[in-house]
């Protein structure tokens, strides 16, 4: 599990406090769901349900204007990553009946590659494969997957090609991976995709053009790896 904090951090003796009363949101991150590993997900799910409150994008913009978290228990943030076929048929439900708002970060272009190709089109961009999953079978969720869970949960992207931001230079590159994403992702919800991630987590402030492209393209949070950043 890797914990995300989203408010300035506080000196070591307050942090123990600053915890149990809410002011942070935890984010546990997941990437590939396979089905073999259903019961251990939901019993994740379901401690982290007995202990934390869901956090809806509602919740997240509340949180970030105010200060202040409005819910008895802390926040928690249920990640999953890339836009595994399997987040769509075994997370999305057991998140569901865990009571939890599960946050899906999408490589949108994963979706539209065929699925005779996904296998190796997966292992050349860093999107891990397990036993599970087989050569010649649909790894990506689908567009219409897209669509529905954004109805129940959160779905936003996560680049077009799992790209990390250092890779990105060129107006072209940011088009590509940034902006398009976003784009390709509001017509096929209906929503506002307000967050982004990039591979191997990079914050907002590491790079001026990235950080400027973000901006330009209309999100309004970077997930990285220590902390969800408000960038709008």
């Amino acid at each position: 599990m890797n914990t995300h904090s989203r408010t300035r951090l506080p000196s070591f003796d307050g942090q123990e406090q600053a915890l149990r009363s809410g002011q942070y949101v935890r984010v546990v991150n997941y990437h590939n769901t396979p089905h073999a590993d259903t019961d251990k997900i939901r019993g994740e799910l379901h401690e982290l349900a007995e202990h934390f409150s869901a956090v809806t994008l509602d919740d997240l913009d509340l949180f970030r204007s105010t200060g202040r978290w409005h819910k008895s228990r802390p926040g928690v943030i249920p990640v999953f990553y890339e836009g595994y076929r399997n987040n769509a048929e075994v997370a999305a439900p057991l998140a569901e009946e865990a009571g939890l708002t599960a946050w899906f970060f999408i490589c949108t272009a994963f979706l539209d590659v065929p699925v005779a190709d996904q296998y190796d089109y997966a292992n050349a961009h860093d999107i891990d494969l397990v036993r599970e999953n087989e050569k010649g079978e649909r790894l990506a969720m689908t567009w219409d997957d897209v669509a529905e869970l954004s109805r129940r949960h959160v779905v936003t992207p996560h680049t077009a090609n799992h790209a990390e931001a250092a890779a990105l230079h060129t107006d072209l590159d940011f088009q590509r991976e940034i902006v398009e994403p976003k784009r390709r992702m509001d017509a096929v919800t209906g929503q506002d995709a307000a967050s982004t991630a990039f591979l191997w987590g990079t914050p907002y402030g590491a790079n001026p053009a990235v950080d400027a492209a973000l901006r330009e393209a209309g999100y309004r949070y970077q997930f990285g790896n220590t902390m969800i950043q408000y960038i709008g």
